[in-house]
């Protein structure tokens, strides 16, 4: 499988503009790069919404009127204590283990859901306290997967 190229899109909001930078669109959670600093981007899919591919292309496209893009909250940081289901699935292959140090955005499992394979990434730096999944174990939305040391 070939490496996902990362993309960037210029975003303007509220007059200010921003250059987003765009890896995996079907990571989760996705990992992006606004103006060189990256953030932590759950993206949920509603019914009657386009899916964050076709968003992305939106945004992408020029328009009469300017998308209203809400401007990113800062990155993930180390009070972040438990990293959670963000969609109901099967768990894939899990990479990290208790103990493990893991880095900003590294994979630490795969979620299967809607026959899509998602990568579920690290969402700082810190050491995982414990794992709560296997692979194979179906998840509901927001259970907790991974737990990270305090500090």
């Amino acid at each position: 499988m070939s490496a996902n190229p990362k993309r960037r899109v210029r975003v303007t909001v509220n007059g200010r503009a921003y250059t987003v930078e765009v890896g995996d669109l079907n990571a989760v959670p996705l990992v992006v790069t606004v103006n060189g600093q990256p953030y932590v981007v759950n993206v949920e899919t509603l019914a009657a919404e386009p899916a964050p591919s076709q968003a992305l292309e939106t945004m992408a496209r020029p328009t009469s009127a300017p998308p209203k893009v809400p401007v990113p909250p800062g990155p993930a940081g180390p009070t972040v204590k438990d990293v959670r289901a963000p969609m109901p699935g099967t768990i894939g292959d899990v990479a990290v283990q208790a103990g493990d140090t893991v880095s900003f955005g590294q994979t630490l499992c795969a979620l299967e859901a809607m026959k899509m394979k998602s990568a579920i990434r690290s969402p700082r730096d810190g050491v995982i306290a414990s794992v709560a999944v296997t692979a194979g174990q179906s998840v509901p939305y927001g259970a907790v997967l991974f737990t990270f040391e305090a500090g």
